[in-house]
């Protein structure tokens, strides 16, 4: 099974920017799409043989993630069930077979970092829901996670340390997530592999010199990783100021 995840920033947007040719020749099985920012009656594509799952955000314009999925899944369900955190349209979780999907729009703090305490809930109560899905069977778990883990993954390291996206706390968090049971696949694939960046800000001709963050990752449960056969982040992809990543499982 081909999995995507693609952060569209704006799905409308991206659909004017060659994503339905993108969708036709990658030719996965699963499309997972994070801040589409629109309802369902402003999303017009809907490709033949894919089932279609939308969780907007109640604020129009704002977050939202969906997916395209080939192949039907057992069971569907929306957010984390949280109130706190089920109003801004971050999480569809798909039950397959044999593994759980969970696609995720993880909060940004801002620049301000006036979320970061919100964020730090959020961290808590979606590895608790994570680990209550790895309880029933693996999870592979995908989406913009809005952190850059470690020094390797972004381009300028000791010019962002304390910025949103780059603080102590949220790359902590993210050590949190992989110590409670999960493993960063590209990572775990590419140990020392720099210059491999999944966002790059539309200032300053950043995508153009590569001054760009991995904060796009796939995750999957410890005892899941041999059912990767592959992993790859597709930077010569546009129409997103993200790029997608994909990831081949048996």
């Amino acid at each position: 099974m081909k999995i995507i995840s693609f952060n569209v920033a704006g799905f409308r947007a991206c659909l004017k920017k060659g994503f339905e040719d993108f969708f036709k020749e990658i030719n996965a099985d699963v499309y997972c799409l994070q801040e589409v920012k629109a309802l369902e009656s402003e999303i017009p594509f809907r490709p033949n043989d894919y089932e279609f799952y939308l969780n907007p955000a109640d604020k129009k314009g704002y977050s939202g993630v969906a997916v395209y999925s080939r192949v039907k899944p057992l069971n569907v369900s929306y957010g984390i069930s949280i109130d706190m955190h089920d109003h801004e349209g971050r999480v569809i979780t798909l039950e397959y077979d044999n593994f759980y999907l969970v696609t995720v729009y993880v909060p940004n703090v801002k620049r301000d970092l006036s979320r970061l305490s919100y964020r730090m809930e959020w961290e808590k109560d979606f590895l608790s829901y994570l680990q209550t899905l790895d309880k029933v069977k693996p999870v592979v778990v995908c989406g913009d996670f809005n952190v850059a883990h470690k020094e390797i993954d972004l381009a300028n390291p000791k010019g962002n340390i304390g910025n949103a996206g780059f603080t102590i706390e949220e790359r902590d968090a993210f050590t949190r997530l992989l110590d409670g049971g999960f493993i960063d696949v590209y990572r775990y694939f590419n140990k020392d592999k720099t210059g491999v960046y999944s966002w790059w800000s539309y200032m300053g001709r950043a995508r153009e010199k590569n001054i760009g963050w991995r904060i796009d990752y796939f995750l999957v449960s410890n005892r899941f990783i041999n059912n990767v056969v592959d992993m790859k982040i597709d930077m010569n992809v546009f129409g997103s100021d993200h790029c997608p990543i994909e990831l081949e499982v048996k």
